[in-house]
């Protein structure tokens, strides 16, 4: 089993920056791509970022050139940047991995991380 806990969540001002960070441990052989996502209320949970292992990234067009996207190999870490944030970026944040371990393919969510833009 693949566990997920993501940090750095907070309060902050609009213009402001924050970085998410997330970490996988348990039973992996590989991680194929991890990301990104958000779900604030009463909305669906919709992706913001994914950073695949050959460093491949896709982001949401509401937060291009605004977030960048990273991950630390070694660590089975992903990172998220988030710079110029603006009110509708509050969401409760989720880090997602998926790659193969000794059971077979894994997908793995974490527990969220709440991020509130608010002057």
């Amino acid at each position: 089993q693949v566990q997920l806990v993501e940090s750095g969540g907070g309060l902050v001002q609009p213009g402001g920056s924050l970085r998410l960070s997330c970490a996988a441990s348990g039973s992996i052989f590989s991680i194929n791509a991890m990301g990104w996502y958000r779900q604030a209320p009463g909305k669906q949970r919709d992706v913001v970022a994914v950073i695949t292992s050959r460093d491949s990234t896709n982001y949401a067009d509401s937060v291009k050139g605004r977030f960048t996207i990273s991950r630390d190999d070694a660590k089975y870490a992903v990172y998220l940047q988030m710079n110029s944030l603006k009110p509708e970026d509050t969401a409760l944040y989720y880090c997602n991995a998926r790659g193969l371990g000794p059971a077979g393919s894994f997908g793995s969510w974490g527990q969220g991380t709440q991020v509130t833009v608010s002057s």
